[in-house]
């Protein structure tokens, strides 16, 4: 790659995306993905750079982290959704790794326990009939959670294996 192209796009890497760094589209197969980030990366390498002036060594150095940096987030499909989610809200183009790792257990804590206080409360209430053995209180509980937020799969899910278990 030419100094001025490295440069250009050093200077540019606040504008692009994830999905735009790596070359690659938004949805694309975990191979794809893999293929891309080896094919780009290798552009970028210190090693493939270490005959160019030190401002474009630098500026191969940023991008190079920045394309780590992406394919770090987009190869876990955890953290992916979370960077698909807050593109898709506009809410930036960068995602840090402990900060797209810590959305995705919220995420995940969330919908375990839910992510509103009457579901949270139910679905606790359903739990402590489960370990007690009462499993028709428990379906009871789960279905008031349930309508708490009825777009909680985890709730839904417990539900289904009470109710297989109470037939």
């Amino acid at each position: 790659m030419e100094p001025a192209e490295i440069k250009a796009l050093a200077g540019l890497l606040d504008e692009l995306d994830y999905y735009q760094l790596l070359e690659t589209k938004p949805g694309c197969k975990a191979s794809e993905l893999k293929r891309a980030y080896h094919a780009v990366s290798r552009c970028f390498h210190p090693d493939a750079n270490r005959h160019q002036a030190e401002d474009v060594r630098d500026a191969a150095e940023r991008v190079a982290k920045r394309i780590t940096e992406a394919y770090s987030v987009l190869r876990d499909p955890r953290r992916r959704k979370v960077y698909d989610d807050r593109l898709n809200d506009g809410n930036g183009r960068r995602l840090q790794l402990a900060e797209a790792e810590a959305e995705a257990g919220r995420k995940n804590l969330e919908e375990r326990l839910g992510s509103t206080p009457n579901g949270r409360r139910f679905f606790t209430l359903a739990a402590a009939d489960i370990d007690r053995g009462d499993l028709a209180s428990a379906a009871r509980n789960l279905k008031m959670a349930t309508a708490y937020e009825p777009a909680n799969p985890y709730f839904k899910k417990k539900l289904a294996e009470v109710d297989k278990a109470l037939r």
